[in-house]
């Protein structure tokens, strides 16, 4: 059965900033500060954006002190490629196998 692609998950990421954010974190944990200063964002853009990654489940938190760091959830991301590595799949097999429709 062909698994489908999360939408919402894709409008989360479809954001230019919160893609960015996703890269940087990919790399490191990282909290608010280190992540305006990485992207040059206002402090209260950046945390809306953290706050749509976090309720979409793509990030967790870790308070530490007065600061809250941020760390990417890449099994988030690996089932969002899981469903883009079997549509791909699934439409190379239908090329490979000339599968059409014949119209009528």
């Amino acid at each position: 059965m062909l698994m489908s692609v999360d939408t919402d998950l894709l409008r989360v990421l479809a954001d230019p900033l919160r893609l960015r954010i996703v890269t940087l974190l990919a790399r490191e944990t990282l909290c608010t500060t280190h992540l305006v200063e990485e992207t040059g964002a206002r402090q209260t853009n950046l945390s809306n954006h953290l706050k749509v990654l976090r309720e979409a489940g793509v990030v967790d938190t870790e308070p530490c002190g007065r600061f809250t760091y941020y760390r990417l959830r890449p099994e988030v991301l690996e089932n969002l490629a899981g469903g883009f590595a079997e549509l791909a799949a699934t439409a190379r097999a239908t090329a490979e196998n000339d599968v059409r429709r014949s119209c009528s």
